[in-house]
């Protein structure tokens, strides 16, 4: 499959104007299928006890497979969309920082499997893990113009 690389410049600025970066989330690593990021505990990512919100974590999980899974293809050609996302929450964090780590378990030519850990920055300690099915969809194709 013929890729179109991506420094980290450029994947943070994908997020820009979205859900992503209105929680924060900053992509920190890209390898090969791995993709590193990490988002804020605070305000943006609370859920009213104070604890980081079940949601949120979610939304960095599928941030980062989403994310990890368009490096995988040819985005002239191909696009991937999410199908299934689970997440088991297993620490709650108050504050800080929670690093989500993207590894690819599955690369197929219609979908894609990622796994993403969370994190707590502070401790180590595995606060989320998650679970995305990606399809793998052909992007409509442009018309050709009439010749002259």
């Amino acid at each position: 499959m013929e890729q179109l690389t991506a420094d980290l410049a450029q994947i943070n600025a994908w997020c820009r104007n979205t859900l992503g970066e209105h929680l924060g989330i900053e992509i920190t690593e890209v390898g090969d299928k791995l993709l590193v990021g990490r988002m804020p505990v605070d305000h943006r990512t609370h859920q009213p006890m104070g604890l980081l919100h079940g949601g949120a974590s979610v939304a960095l999980a599928e941030t980062l497979g989403s994310i990890g899974a368009a490096l995988q293809v040819d985005l002239r050609k191909k696009a991937c969309v999410g199908l299934e996302i689970n997440a088991n929450h297993l620490k709650g964090v108050r504050s800080g920082y929670v690093t989500g780590r993207a590894t690819a378990i599955h690369v197929g030519r219609t979908t894609q499997v990622w796994e993403i850990r969370i994190t707590d920055e502070a401790t180590g300690a595995l606060v989320c893990i998650s679970r995305i099915t990606m399809a793998v969809i052909d992007l409509p194709q442009q018309p050709t113009p009439p010749s002259a």
